[in-house]
């Protein structure tokens, strides 16, 4: 039987198990690590902590063939700390960025403490060329909207924040392709999309589906979702309601 751990400081990464169920046939566990969101504030040592002490929890409790750290931030921060096999991070696409711009400018869009870490910029000068300009956006106000739920309840005030911080950003270095450097902002994609109509948004989810199909040998024939938090179970399962999300939430 084929199980696969995904896990991140809130809802944030459930943005990728879809796209990871449409090319693998798994159990998969959800695990919302709610009472250390967010992760983007946290110094590089207090945030090793938690993700090693978390990976080795999960490890006990489901004897995963496969851990992936969904959010941006611990995956890039931690880029030399983390050496499991067992375990896929999520990086910036940055290679369909380079593909797909034609300004040869394009947004990062990421927590604050990735966006002035050095291992983004060592990220960055390892797979862009100099020709083609980053542009890195401190998101993590957008992030909170996602996690609170208000961008469901409250469109109006999202759609505000959103252009207050990407507008002036994205007109000024022309942009023409942003990356979701957070598996939060996929769910603030139709309010992107409808804002910024002619730029493209670039969601890694399907890459790190990919990263899973070229780790695993063999598939089940029946797959399951299974969420825990460490947080609130009942506010977090009415939040996960809002979004069409059903299955039970329990506790970790």
């Amino acid at each position: 039987m084929v199980k696969i751990v995904v896990f991140d400081s809130g809802l944030g990464s459930l943005s990728i198990i879809k796209p990871i169920q449409k090319k693998i046939t798994a159990d998969i566990i959800y695990f919302a690590d709610q009472k250390n969101f967010p992760y983007g504030t946290k110094s590089v040592g207090n945030l090793r902590k938690i993700i090693e002490s978390t990976i080795i929890m999960l490890e006990k409790q489901f004897h995963p063939d496969l851990i992936v750290i969904g959010s941006n931030t611990p995956s890039l921060l931690l880029k030399n700390f983390v050496n499991n096999p067992k375990v896929i991070r999520v990086f910036p696409p940055l290679k369909d960025a380079k593909r797909k711009t034609k300004t040869k400018k394009i947004a990062i869009l990421a927590t604050k403490s990735v966006i002035k870490s050095n291992a983004l910029k060592s990220y960055i000068n390892k797979n862009l060329p100099k020709r083609i300009k980053a542009i890195k956006i401190n998101a993590s106000p957008l992030i909170e909207l996602v996690e609170s739920g208000k961008f469901m309840d409250n469109k109006i005030l999202c759609k505000n924040k959103i252009k207050k911080i990407l507008s002036k950003q994205f007109l000024k270095s022309s942009v023409d392709v942003a990356i979701l450097s957070s598996t939060h902002l996929p769910f603030l994609l139709p309010l992107l999309k409808q804002i910024f109509p002619k730029i493209i948004f670039l969601d890694p989810g399907s890459i790190v589906a990919e990263k899973i199909v070229k780790k695993l040998r063999h598939q089940n024939k029946t797959r399951s979702l299974t969420i825990f938090t460490s947080g609130n179970v009942q506010n977090f399962q009415k939040i996960l309601s809002k979004i069409g999300i059903k299955n039970k939430v329990r506790s970790l």
